[in-house]
């Protein structure tokens, strides 16, 4: 009898660990892109260099999930930044080490999704999907007018931050995000709203500043609202965006217009985009990417890509990249 009740105890811990396994489950993943070519900003001097994230911001991640039971989940998701071409961790100097995402949050397949902690911001997710792109700091014109040319303020991340994503319903779904001030010169917040049908898709998105956690940029009032709008022919891709940014810090006007095409080819895609960014006080900016990225297989691509970058009153700037990106 000892033997057959050591036998079913087995049995049960053993059936107990396979159910825990299938509740619970911790995934490692990442990006890792790396390019060489030449990269000459408005008004400076072109410069020859080993890249990373020219496409795409490298970064490892670690996400876990717990089924709950009734349509819930708990989950977790820690992601950092890294340089691949020095082997440095953050997207510069002083970055914080989660800083692409830390949150946790809980799931509800009727209601929605909680996240708490630093979480992606509506606009920047609106502003790389919708352009052909993605979410290239290096050649998206769209990424580029919006987060590096000084016309809104806030990070792609906000710390401190709440978020609600609703469920999918026949297409249309909606959020909001709200990061707590702490001290730090007040709060900020947005909404999102979008839908999506066939190879139909749109997007509006709107965000206040107050609260700038970035080191790139100063922290600066700012309002902005993006509308955006794709169709997939199957033959092509096209993209369309539109936003205004008032900056009440610096009492400056931003009208940013943007359009995009992505052509399947063989293995890859040709890839074209122009954003224009008319200011109320200023130079006004005129971008433009175009290259090609070829697939070597699912999680991996070869790119080959250039811009031109416009800003009255400088010297034009000019950049190319060659480069290959995996991910795992």
């Amino acid at each position: 009898m000892k033997k057959y009740n050591l036998i079913a105890t087995a049995a049960l811990l053993a059936l107990g660990a396979t159910a825990a396994q299938a509740q619970s489950k911790v995934t490692l993943y990442g990006l890792i892109d790396v390019s060489a070519g030449s990269i000459k900003d408005v008004g400076g001097k072109a410069i020859k260099k080993v890249d990373s994230g020219a496409m795409s911001t490298s970064y490892i991640g670690f996400s876990g999930v717990e089924d709950l039971g009734d349509g819930w989940t708990a989950f977790f998701t820690l992601d950092s930044f890294l340089r691949a071409d020095s082997g440095n961790n953050g997207r510069f100097n002083g970055d914080n080490f989660w800083a692409r995402n830390a949150f946790v949050g809980l799931s509800s397949k009727s209601l929605g999704t909680v996240r708490a902690g630093r979480n992606t911001t509506p606009l920047f997710v609106a502003t790389l999907l919708f352009n052909a792109f993605g979410d290239s700091f290096g050649y998206s014109p769209s990424i580029r007018h919006y987060f590096t040319a000084g016309t809104a303020s806030g990070d792609s991340g906000w710390s401190d931050s709440v978020q609600y994503l609703s469920p999918n319903f026949s297409g249309f779904s909606a959020g909001a995000i709200v990061a707590a001030g702490e001290g730090a010169g007040g709060k900020n917040y947005g909404f999102n709203a979008g839908y999506g049908s066939g190879g139909f898709a749109s997007a509006l998105v709107y965000q206040h500043v107050a609260k700038d956690s970035s080191a790139t940029a100063a922290v600066a009032d700012t309002n902005t609202w993006q509308g955006n709008i794709s169709y997939d022919f199957g033959a092509a891709k096209l993209f369309g965006q539109y936003g205004e940014v008032d900056n009440k810090t610096t009492k400056r006007d931003y009208k940013i217009a943007a359009a995009g095409i992505s052509v399947p080819i063989g293995a890859g895609k040709v890839l074209a985009q122009y954003s224009q960014i008319s200011a109320s006080i200023g130079a006004d900016r005129k971008t433009f990417s175009a290259g090609y990225d070829y697939f070597l297989s699912k999680r991996t691509d070869l790119y080959a890509v250039a811009m031109s970058d416009d800003l009255d009153g400088l010297s034009k700037g000019t950049s190319y990249s060659v480069g290959v990106r995996h991910r795992f």
